[in-house]
């Protein structure tokens, strides 16, 4: 036990909020819970075996008998049937997923192909699953569907024989159909219920979400207000709430600075220190957490990297710039930020001339921060050269070739860092990293260029003519609202989500409403009000996320009031938090390359599960998580040394609360579900509630 810890507080306790913060704290993915508004699958009347026919043979009524064996095979189709649903106007077979386990644990991931309502029966829904090979005659396998972060019970379904196979889960009963329409509550009176509940795990939900982690207070604010207020107030908060760092730009070479920079200096002004301490503070004190949740989630998108751009005053311009469009319009960012002096050096962009051109930029730009490699439905799914949607074996449609990357190479030639008198910022000595970069027409490919979507841009035009044409260009492509949509969906609320759900926001990209496309304030209140996102209960195993080392440490921090390392109530942490993400995979604007921490697309091995968190969760970093949570909770970031001028206060957390509630209560019952509220959203299950005791 630590000696830094009163003896009151108990070993159990301390394993405790261990065990809690490594279980949930690590990872937000769904977890096993029934939900009252979950989808329900039908099985017969006596056993939880499916109630489930050929779609070639079903006739559209309502089934009596079943067909009860079924054969593995990439063209086997499989009609269920399921109720307790509430669609909205043309959400359809995308909103959902289905899936199989054997008896092994072996899942297959399946294809719902069709869901419509049964005549005379439309409470209840047939749907369309398309069998996989992968199966196999494995006899009875564990078959359900998921929708909106909710997974249905699971029924039998018999492939290649009947029996066997793995046991039914606890608590599994026959859920036959209900042949008469469910009985729907009325919603409360707003009028009548002025409060929310006194705990809501939507709530926690939604702060793990919108904010780098919940506090007590923001939880009271959002049981006021509401989500929907809050959101408003976030949209419009002015920002940052603590300043941005004032970052001179410096020579080149430090050994070019009078009097030498070494020590502090050099740390201060040629490293990433002065801006990851102030993001960490602005993390988990500041008040326009949306902003700095979405602008953190757009520097992973549209990445540059004090990796090699080696002084914060080059950065911070770019971060500005990020804080600056997080609710703006994402053409507007997209402008912005192809004349942003720390982008064209990252990116080559500032090196590139009509007789020495550099693709850098141009390939990035499309690939990475726009349109993707391959052609999108507005879902985000991939169209392929043979079929839309596509079929196994198919081939993805590129969104462009070499020769379009030639076309918008050649619009990029011209553009240098700002050397004239023109420069507002010019500074002595130093290159400007502060001003847009400036046109040199003599340096500019006059050329005609080819664009996306066979758009040519005639020869003769200047280099600012040429760079508005090709931002419209891909601003208007159809990939770019499911694109920038989904992986902001993926930042915010879950890695996995549905087509639907990516179609929803992207829609709203293309049209804020009132006929504007790209409005991200728009985007970020669509994903987070989306039902994909809301509700107490999401059980849906794959739903959720893993916290990228960053949400990891900041979302402890702020539920448990980060302080300075002497625990003196009221101080504050001094934001040195960056070694520790360091240690589990993270490097704050220091990305490894232009694609990120981690790519998008990056899908669990074994599981087939796109999680892109996953991609730093190695052995190694898995045992480290688990060594940087017991160091917040037995001792301080970092340990107390004199001297030690990167940390001048340290940090630690709070544990007051659960030690008032642990001597409150001698069992540990009440302390457990208080960890389970404020850590777990509620979801603890019976086994782990005694594991734990």
């Amino acid at each position: 036990m630590s000696k830094n810890l009163p003896d009151s507080f108990g070993v159990g306790l301390s394993r405790i909020i261990g065990l809690c913060v490594l279980v949930l704290v690590c990872s937000s993915f769904g977890a096993a819970q029934s939900a009252s508004d979950a989808p329900v699958l039908i099985s017969e009347n006596t056993s939880t075996r499916a109630l489930a026919v050929n779609p070639y043979r079903w006739t559209g009524r309502f089934p009596v008998r079943s067909q009860v064996l079924w054969s593995a095979g990439d063209e086997t189709r499989v009609t269920f049937f399921v109720t307790n649903l509430d669609l909205m106007k043309e959400e359809g077979a995308n909103a959902f997923r289905a899936d199989v386990e054997d008896e092994s644990g072996h899942r297959v991931r399946l294809t719902v192909e069709s869901i419509t309502p049964v005549a005379r029966f439309e409470w209840i829904h047939a749907v369309v699953i398309r069998l996989k090979n992968e199966i196999g005659d494995v006899g009875d396998v564990l078959v359900r569907v998921t929708w909106r972060g909710m997974s249905s019970n699971r029924v039998r379904l018999a492939m290649g024989r009947v029996g066997e196979g793995p046991k039914d889960d606890p608590g599994a009963v026959p859920t036959g159909a209900p042949l008469v329409p469910p009985k729907h509550e009325e919603p409360n009176n707003p009028d009548e219920q002025r409060l929310g509940p006194l705990f809501s795990a939507d709530r926690v939900r939604f702060m793990e979400q919108a904010t780098f982690g919940p506090t007590s207070n923001l939880d009271i604010r959002l049981r006021r207000i509401g989500i929907s207020s809050y959101l408003a107030e976030q949209l419009d908060y002015p920002y940052p709430s603590i300043p941005y760092p004032n970052q001179p730009l410096m020579p080149t070479d430090p050994a070019q600075v009078p009097g030498g920079c070494t020590g502090d200096c050099f740390r201060d002004n040629y490293t990433m220190y002065p801006l990851q301490r102030w993001f960490y503070q602005e993390s988990m004190y500041g008040q326009n957490q949306l902003r700095r949740r979405v602008a953190w989630a757009l520097s992973q998108i549209v990445v540059t990297s004090g990796a090699e751009l080696q002084q914060p005053s080059w950065v911070l311009p770019y971060l500005r710039l990020l804080d600056k469009h997080a609710f703006g319009n994402y053409k507007d960012l997209l402008k912005e930020m192809t004349l942003n002096p720390g982008m064209g050096s990252y990116l080559d962009m500032a090196l590139s001339t009509r007789t020495n051109p550099n693709e850098n930029y141009a390939r990035e730009v499309l690939q990475l921060f726009s349109v993707g490699l391959y052609k999108l439905n507005i879902d985000g799914t991939i169209q392929c050269v043979e079929h839309n949607p596509c079929l196994p074996g198919d081939t993805p449609s590129p969104t462009y070739d070499q020769n379009v990357v030639n076309g918008f190479t050649k619009v990029f030639t011209g553009w240098r860092l700002c050397r004239t008198a023109a420069c507002p910022n010019l500074p002595i000595g130093a290159p400007d990293y502060i001003d847009d970069m400036e046109f040199i027409s003599g340096n500019h490919d006059t050329t005609s260029k080819l664009l996306l979507n066979g758009v040519t841009l005639t020869a003769g035009q200047t280099g600012p003519v040429d760079l508005d044409a090709a931002i419209d260009n891909i601003f208007t492509h159809q990939n770019v609202g499911p694109y920038v949509g989904r992986q902001l969906i993926q930042h915010l609320v879950t890695s996995n989500p549905t087509p639907a759900y990516v179609g929803r926001v992207a829609a709203v990209f293309n049209n804020n409403g009132y006929g504007v496309r790209g409005d991200l304030k728009a985007v970020v209140r669509a994903i987070l009000l989306d039902p994909e996102a809301r509700g107490d209960v999401k059980n849906d195993p794959d739903y959720g996320l893993l916290r990228e080392p960053v949400l990891l440490a900041t979302n402890i921090l702020r539920q448990y009031n980060a302080r300075a390392a002497n625990g003196v109530p009221g101080s504050a942490s001094d934001g040195y938090i960056n070694p520790q993400t360091v240690n589990i995979g993270q490097d704050v604007f220091r990305s490894p390359s232009v694609f990120n921490y981690y790519p998008p697309g990056y899908v669990v091995p074994v599981a087939g599960i796109n999680a892109p968190e996953f991609f730093l969760l190695t052995t190694s970093t898995s045992l480290r998580r688990a060594n940087f949570m017991n160091t917040l909770v037995f001792s301080t970031i970092p340990s107390t040394l004199p001297g030690n001028t990167n940390a001048p206060f340290g940090t630690s957390i709070d544990l007051a609360e659960m030690q008032a509630i642990s001597t409150a209560d001698a069992t540990g019952g009440l302390l457990i579900e208080a960890l389970n509220k404020k850590m777990l959203h509620g979801t603890m299950s019976t086994e782990m509630r005694n594991i734990i005791s």
